[in-house]
């Protein structure tokens, strides 16, 4: 059959909202255009494969609704074309009985809907505007999720080129490498690529690779049948079964077995799993991000690491820098922390005081954003008021971070620096414990507080303890 395209316009509605149909059925597909524009939506519409690629190349559709008699039609998988020409596009299938499974298999690969053919046009309408307003909200929502991750990360040059890699990258189904320092937040940015890709409703799924021995960790990830080895008394679905459809992320890979490796590099090639003990294979269609702290190019050289699995994962590749390189990004983070420690503690904690905030910006954080979420929660289980405190932080914040204590006249002239009360009560005792030798009982008599009270402020301002 030739391709025909025919344009359709609705005079009397101006709108925003533009439908493809691609229907082998001409009467058919005429009727449901007819319908839809009715109800103000612009739309064109095709007959055959042909007329879908060239209409899809051409402008973008806010839904499609496609006849699978056209996606199985020729070379081209159809449903896996529009999706990467728009990853925000809507895809609503008409099937006949004989597809029901490549329906269903359509809905796995992130299609919103499908419809038998012997549906009404009134009731594709109807899913068809459900779709458009699916659109509409998911790009609200991909908006809001990409300006809430802004925040947390920061505003370093190099956090804003990883938030625009994540911003191309993640409508695709590419994999990604993501590497970085323990604690720098991989897995957190893994399930934001997950939820700003199509494959949001379906699931995610983590596993860490380090954290299993070798022959557990295959059984985990690809399953096992019953007898495949002492124990296996069931068959048992692996995460790549469980995460079909959605996203399933391989935290520490670099500490895969090579066994295992080759098993994975099998899934990415073929999209087909073998469980343990299984003499067939099983299709999955699953989305993998990766994530190590390892140079895995090193661990290739050693022959640590497969190369051809390297070059599978590494298709993008994004280095998450530690957050002592991104301490822009601290207030937030404390605040949004604080927030979860809140709800977590039952607690009514409001923020940090002045010096508790400076001790954190000049700690350097060893453990990244995974410590700095633990500080954040002993400080609000430790708070005995609204603010945090010096002396409510753990040790290792107030031994490994020193205030600054400028002078007034180092300050920037134009800036007009000047101490706060804290700063300016810290020096002092520094100066009145030093002038006395450290004697802590002449020093507190001198300063007309007691002996209890300066040891508690001699914690909070972090006066070192040669000085005491």
């Amino acid at each position: 059959m030739t391709s025909e395209t025919i344009t359709m316009h609705n005079q009397a509605v101006v709108s925003d909202t533009r439908i493809l149909v691609a229907c082998a059925d001409v009467a058919y597909g005429a009727t449901l255009a007819n319908f839809m524009e009715s109800a103000g939506m612009e739309t064109e519409r095709c007959i055959d494969a042909a007329g879908v690629l060239r209409l899809i190349s051409r402008r973008d559709f806010d839904v499609v609704v496609l006849d699978l008699g056209l996606a199985d039609d020729g070379d081209i998988d159809l449903i896996t074309f529009v999706q990467q020409q728009n990853p925000a596009t809507q895809l609503v299938l008409l099937f006949d009985l004989t597809q029901l499974e490549r329906a269903i298999e359509g809905i796995r690969s992130g299609a919103f809907f499908y419809l038998p053919q012997s549906c009404k046009p009134s009731e594709v309408a109807f899913v068809v505007e459900k779709a458009r307003r699916n659109r509409r909200m998911e790009h609200a929502l991909d908006a809001y999720e990409q300006h809430v991750f802004e925040e947390l990360v920061g505003h370093t040059p190099e956090m804003q080129r990883v938030v625009d890699m994540i911003r191309k990258v993640a409508p695709t189904d590419s994999t990604v490498l993501l590497l970085g320092e323990s604690g720098t937040g991989k897995e957190v940015l893994a399930n934001t690529l997950h939820r700003l890709s199509r494959r949001r409703h379906m699931p995610f799924i983590a596993i860490n690779c380090a954290a299993l021995p070798e022959t557990l960790l295959e059984s985990e990830m690809f399953g096992h049948v019953k007898g495949a080895f002492t124990g296996a008394d069931h068959d048992k679905h692996g995460l790549f079964e469980e995460a079909d459809g959605g996203t399933l992320f391989l935290d520490e890979i670099g500490d895969m077995s090579p066994i295992t490796q080759a098993k994975l590099l099998r899934v990415l090639q073929n999209g087909e799993i073998r469980p343990v003990g299984a003499t067939t294979a099983k299709r999955v269609n699953v989305r993998v991000l990766a994530a190590t702290n390892r140079n895995l190019i090193e661990s290739v050289k050693n022959y640590t690491f497969r190369e051809d699995l390297y070059f599978r994962l590494n298709v993008v590749q994004i280095r998450i820098p530690p957050l002592r390189e991104r301490m822009d990004a601290l207030p937030t983070l404390v605040t949004h922390f604080l927030a979860r420690a809140n709800q977590q503690y039952d607690k009514r904690v409001l923020g940090f005081d002045e010096h508790a905030m400076s001790l954190l910006q000049h700690y350097e954080f060893p453990g990244n954003v995974r410590e700095l979420e633990s500080i954040v929660a002993h400080s609000v289980i430790m708070a005995e008021d609204h603010y945090i405190h010096a002396h409510d932080l753990p040790d290792q914040v107030r031994r490994g971070a020193t205030p600054r204590l400028e002078l007034p006249f180092k300050a920037e002239h134009n800036g007009k620096r000047f101490l706060s009360l804290s700063e300016v009560e810290a020096r002092h005792i520094a100066h009145v414990l030093e002038q006395l030798g450290g004697n802590q009982t002449l020093a507190a008599k001198h300063l007309g507080i007691s002996r209890s009270t300066l040891w508690r402020k001699m914690n909070e301002y972090n006066i070192p303890r040669e000085a005491r």
